[in-house]
């Protein structure tokens, strides 16, 4: 699975809120395929060259932008798998852009060339994604299963840019490249990325078998307190993924220096959430399956079947979400539950039980 270009100035800010109920749809992952061309170490998704059977057609796939349409004007992010092994992407991509929505990509880096960055550019693909999880090509290699995808990646990168596209470069963040983090933010600047988004390792499809390279909740702090610290000394816009705990920390180190977090000081950071998962963001399978998010293998409904928007107001999964006075253990008496959530994905797989408290947290809460 391809990391998701998001956090752009022109998403809707979610405000953070502990009623139940409908919510302001930010950002939507749209698995347009399963098919990918590699085979990454952390895939949730566990994705290959396929083929997968069930994958919304070109006619359904225009329904669905509809219908995403109706919602409102959110995010749409073309993810996989590697959504330029779909034959009709750019197709999506000019319907999408038509209908108002703000359409973004994620590929793996690897399959973009002159040629098909010309078509982005054509269709309205307003930026990019590439996952780069290493500084250079031995590490990168090594966690995406392929020789040679660093390299490529960085030819897809030239061809963007030579394009006119905007592009972020993401990073899985575990102890096969957590000494490598500001390596990585260098040489982000150095290629001239417009962002750099971290995540953090959760450990779902392929992720489960490489569990024992999760970093632990302390080095998870004191990564978090380092980025947080990178937010005066780069140019890149910076954003913490599956990494809830560092809208937290925002507001710690904030207090700690005598500021207010407010749009003017902290950007989009100050008025979104940890865990966007059903409350300003849901992902949709490659077979039309509404879930959380991508790590949260939890069936919300089936855009074959029902509306989106049926989907994302009705269900009793993102209604339960969406009051995080379910949250149970020390994620339920936190007193930045609302701010922070904790990483549902990660609660499921630790207890069997998404609104369990997150089992990579350091935090005591002042109400214990």
């Amino acid at each position: 699975m391809n990391s998701t270009p998001s956090g752009h100035p022109g998403g809707h800010p979610h405000k953070p809120s502990e009623d139940a109920g409908a919510s302001a749809l930010r950002l939507v992952a749209w698995e347009t395929t399963r098919n990918c061309n590699l085979n990454c170490a952390h895939c949730r998704a566990s994705a290959t060259m396929g083929p997968y059977s069930g994958e919304l057609d070109t006619r359904a796939s225009l329904r669905l932008l509809d219908q995403i349409a109706e919602t409102g004007q959110p995010i749409v992010i073309l993810t996989g798998g590697e959504p330029l092994l779909r034959p009709d992407i750019f197709e999506l991509a000019r319907y999408g852009t038509g209908k108002g929505l703000r359409m973004v990509m994620a590929p793996n880096g690897t399959l973009v060339n002159d040629k098909n960055a010309k078509q982005m550019a054509a269709s309205g693909i307003q930026r990019i994604s590439i996952s780069l999880d290493g500084a250079a090509k031995e590490r990168h290699d090594a966690f995406r299963g392929v020789d040679g995808a660093f390299d490529s990646a960085m030819r897809g990168i030239r061809a963007a840019k030579a394009a006119g596209i905007e592009f972020q470069i993401n990073t899985t963040i575990s102890k096969l490249n957590y000494d490598q983090i500001p390596a990585i933010l260098k040489l982000a600047e150095d290629l001239e990325a417009v962002a750099l988004h971290i995540f953090l390792l959760v450990p779902t499809g392929r992720g489960k078998y490489i569990i024992d390279q999760e970093i632990s909740a302390d080095e998870y702090e004191s990564t978090l307190n380092w980025f947080y610290d990178q937010r005066d000394k780069t140019r890149l816009q910076l954003k913490a993924t599956c990494a809830p705990h560092y809208y937290r920390i925002l507001r710690q180190r904030a207090k700690a220096d005598g500021k207010s977090v407010t749009f003017q000081t902290h950007g989009l950071d100050a008025v979104t959430r940890g865990c966007l998962g059903g409350t300003g963001f849901c992902f949709i399978s490659h077979t039309g399956i509404v879930q959380p998010c991508g790590f949260l293998d939890l069936p919300c409904g089936d855009v074959t079947r029902q509306s989106f928007a049926e989907i994302w107001n009705t269900s009793d999964i993102f209604l339960n979400l969406r009051n995080y006075k379910n949250l149970k253990g020390k994620c339920g008496i936190c007193e930045y539950k609302a701010v922070c959530g904790g990483c549902r994905a990660r609660a499921f797989e630790a207890a069997g039980d998404y609104l369990a408290e997150e089992p990579l947290c350091a935090y005591q809460s002042g109400h214990l």
